[in-house]
């Protein structure tokens, strides 16, 4: 099961010819499963890519952390593994919220201060985890999974250049990383530019580490270019002919629609808007 890479908050979704490119986004997400990962565009959870999920932890293991964060607050890397917990039973705001108090107790911790501000990104507060993420790491030592987050919360707010340019830097560091490249696709894709959203996507794809969700934002792609049977085939490597037939008329209705903006063939067009 699977879904794109994208989650848009409402003030994108009325933002001018983003709107065409939400509903794709939903639409592929009819047929799939919720993912998250905050060096994502759009969607976020695991640190670092494209991980599988991981096991959600017993009810006993959660409590344990707990009585230890609660002892001792000052601990980061307890309140970093107990926010893990909270965050793999869907417990997002409590888990930034955890991160946040260990932060202000520990605010040279950049370890810290990283997870805390990918938490910040999960938990759709995007201001707030630019500021926190620009001091997760130096410019003399960068991070490339940090990189990818603020991508990701630049992307969130539209601000696409700004994305692109931290997903550019962490490819320099983490070269042909599938996660980057597909964050970088999908960037150029808000941005209309469809024709180097799909290249980018086409490497991503390409790369060893792709999985479903990157190729599920190529599909996606293919889809706003009108190439159905294209994104169809894409689809279906990963889905069932049904459920790939499914995502792929949610796409045509889209392309159908006569209020979209611009049309979609505009947002093929050169420039990055």
């Amino acid at each position: 099961m699977m879904t794109a890479l994208i989650r848009v908050t409402r003030s994108q979704a009325n933002a001018g010819g983003r709107a065409a490119l939400v509903a794709a986004v939903v639409a592929l997400g009819l047929a799939g499963c919720n993912t998250r990962s905050p060096e994502t565009t759009g969607s976020i959870g695991s640190l670092g890519g494209t991980p599988a999920a991981a096991a959600v932890p017993a009810r006993q293991d959660i409590d344990r952390l707990a009585e230890r964060f609660n002892a001792d607050p000052t601990d980061g890397r307890t309140a970093i593994a107990y926010a893990r917990a909270l965050r793999a039973t869907d417990q997002i705001s409590q888990a930034s919220a955890v991160l946040q108090q260990a932060a202000l107790r520990n605010p040279r911790d950049r370890v810290l201060l990283g997870a805390y501000g990918k938490s910040l990104v999960e938990a759709g507060r995007f201001r707030e985890a630019i500021d926190v993420l620009a001091n997760a790491h130096t410019p003399a030592n960068p991070d490339w999974r940090i990189l990818s987050a603020q991508g990701s919360a630049s992307a969130q707010l539209g601000e696409q250049e700004r994305a692109q340019s931290f997903y550019e830097a962490a490819l320099k560091i983490r070269p042909n990383e599938p996660s980057l490249l597909s964050n970088l696709g999908l960037s150029y894709a808000l941005s209309r530019n469809l024709d180097l959203a799909e290249q980018t996507l086409r490497q991503a794809a390409d790369q060893p580490g792709a999985d479903a969700r990157v190729r599920a934002n190529l599909a996606m792609v293919l889809g706003l270019k009108g190439r159905f049977a294209d994104a169809e085939a894409v689809l279906r490597r990963d889905m069932s002919p049904e459920e790939a037939a499914t995502n792929v008329a949610s796409l045509r209705r889209l392309a159908a629609q006569p209020n979209r903006p611009k049309s979609l063939s505009g947002m093929g067009a050169p420039g990055q808007g």
